[in-house]
């Protein structure tokens, strides 16, 4: 049996002519030729009991994604500013980006299983001071630490899994844990939004405490892989890439800040300006460590330049961008425009996360079915521009329509789950057996680079669009035009103060920034279906 360090896959290539080739090939990897798994790809361990003790926590890093998607309003509102409610995403999305290819690197240092039991540990503990937190800056903070911990979940799963299944079957599989991470989503919507609306939404966050030490034992006692390597800790740490790490977040620190300000306060502000280039020089030290410096990069050369896996690192990174700006300012807009509740607006976001599901395990089970990838991987991403389209127009552009923008999130939804599963699928046939950790590691740091900055670039085009358009049309009269755009940016509860007049006016600047930040979702969206096309494909055997 290979160690845990080792993939149980191999490769076995052989040329192969079928006479109907639709994607680009590559020379230096034979495209046509068939992908299977050798004797030692041959499954050894029961996938079911791999996914069964590690479905809690896939459950809970879902749901905990989408509790809060509904209840920022209700959050902005509490703590009286709502202009920073972003954060509360981007703080977490800030180290989950830093630390999910670290943990790549580390799976293969320290081991799968300890890597994942420390990743609940450290999500546990940030979750249950998330709950506990008094102010906007704590709450920002504790999500920060409770990324370390949530950047750990995805990558570890996926790498375990691709451990003992065949890469045929991968897809499949991957659908089966998507499965369970689109049922946490769509509870964590309504969820959020209900519990915002009745005891409050700090027990969004202290419900998981419980819940994560239920899948620490549950991985503890349940989940056994093979034996891992030993060897002593001063060798392993030598191993880390805490440079290249730290250099990362640096530079989303300043990136974020710089995004933030500029959004908030101006372009010209010296702050703003000096962030944004400090995150330039930061993000060309990380290039530089990652390329000649590191012993051990987690990002290394050879899998960031790969002709063969860069098409699928850049479209999930503008798939996830669009995806995450789209259903952040959805919310947004319905609970703002429409005036729906906290748990009204988690139900509008049902039919995207349903798709998503619907998506992946769509997309897992035709490339069971084929043993090809590239063609259901454009589609998928075409019909993620598509539904992304339909939202756009349906949030004003051509008329304002729930219906509208539930089919739309439906159809994005469909083809960016399935997308994202497709995708995994091309870049681990591309990647080889020894690079297979690392390069699913740095798939999800460009998952999460564009969650960030999809994220980030939404709410910056939203609150410098809404700032400008409310000191525009908020002119004349006794009004302190300043103080109703700073109330109306921190708290939706102070509509109900304004005349209603004014209150339309407040509306329909929110609907006109928010459809600009539609249109950036779209063209992130395009984008990923460019990208897409470009992808390498190996026929799977």
């Amino acid at each position: 049996m290979a160690d845990e360090t080792s993939p149980l896959l191999a490769e076995n290539e052989s040329p192969q002519n079928n006479g109907s080739i639709h994607a680009p090939s590559d020379d230096n990897n034979n495209n046509g030729s068939e992908v299977e798994a050798g004797e030692t790809g041959k499954q050894t361990i029961n996938p079911l009991w791999v996914v069964a003790p590690m479905s809690i926590g896939i459950f809970l890093s879902a749901m905990d994604q989408t509790i809060i998607v509904a209840s920022y309003a209700a959050i902005g509102n509490e703590l009286k500013q709502l202009q920073k409610t972003s954060w509360i995403a981007a703080s977490y999305m800030l180290t989950v980006t830093a630390f999910q290819p670290l943990y790549g690197k580390l799976s293969d240092i320290f081991g799968r299983k300890t890597c994942l039991l420390f990743a609940y540990c450290v999500f546990g503990i940030g979750s249950l001071l998330c709950g506990l937190s008094q102010t906007m800056d704590q709450l920002i903070l504790s999500r920060a630490l409770a990324g370390i911990g949530g950047g750990g979940l995805p990558p570890i799963t996926t790498i375990i899994l691709s451990d003992v299944v065949t890469l045929r079957s991968r897809g499949t599989w991957q659908g089966v844990l998507n499965i369970i991470f689109s049922v946490g989503s769509m509870i964590g919507a309504p969820l959020g939004g209900y519990l915002a609306d009745t005891i409050g939404w700090r027990w969004a966050f202290i419900m998981q405490f419980p819940s994560i030490i239920l899948a620490f034992i549950a991985a503890l006692l349940a989940l056994h892989l093979p034996p891992h390597p030993t060897s002593d800790l001063k060798s392993k740490l030598k191993r880390i890439d805490f440079g290249g790490a730290l250099s990362l977040i640096v530079f989303i620190v300043f990136f974020l800040y710089g995004l933030e300000r500029g959004g908030n306060i101006g372009w010209n502000d010296r702050y703003t300006l000096g962030a944004l280039a400090a995150s330039g020089v930061s993000f060309l030290g990380f290039g530089i460590i990652e390329m000649s410096l590191a012993r051990e990069p987690f990002a290394p050369k050879r899998i960031i330049f790969n002709r063969s896996l860069i098409a699928s690192y850049l479209a999930n990174f503008f798939g996830i961008a669009s995806q995450i700006g789209l259903i952040f300012q959805i919310s947004l807009y319905v609970q703002a425009v429409f005036e729906f509740s906290a748990a009204g607006a988690g139900s509008v976001l049902l039919p995207g996360i349903l798709g998503g599901v619907s998506g992946s395990v769509i997309g897992g089970l035709v490339i069971q079915s084929t043993g090809r990838y590239w063609l259901v991987t454009v589609v998928a991403y075409g019909l993620q521009v598509l539904g992304t389209c339909v939202v756009t127009l349906g949030s004003g552009v051509v008329g304002a329509s729930i219906i509208g923008i539930c089919v739309g999130l439906g159809i994005a939804g469909f083809g960016s789950g399935g997308g994202t599963t497709t995708s995994l699928v091309a870049l681990i046939s591309n990647a080889g057996k020894e690079d297979q950790a690392i390069a699913t590691a740095v798939s999800y740091l460009f998952r999460s680079l564009g969650y960030v900055v999809g994220l980030s670039v939404g709410s910056t085009v939203l609150q410098d669009t809404l700032r400008k358009m409310l000191r525009r049309r908020l002119v004349g009269g006794d009004v302190d035009v300043d103080e109703v755009v700073r109330k109306v940016r921190e708290s939706l509860e102070n509509l109900g103060n304004l005349d209603s007049e004014m209150r339309e006016v407040v509306k329909r600047s929110y609907e006109d920034a928010i459809q600009n930040t539609m249109w950036v979702s779209l063209g992130l969206a395009g984008c990923a279906f460019l990208c897409s096309v470009f992808i390498k494909e190996k026929r799977l055997k």
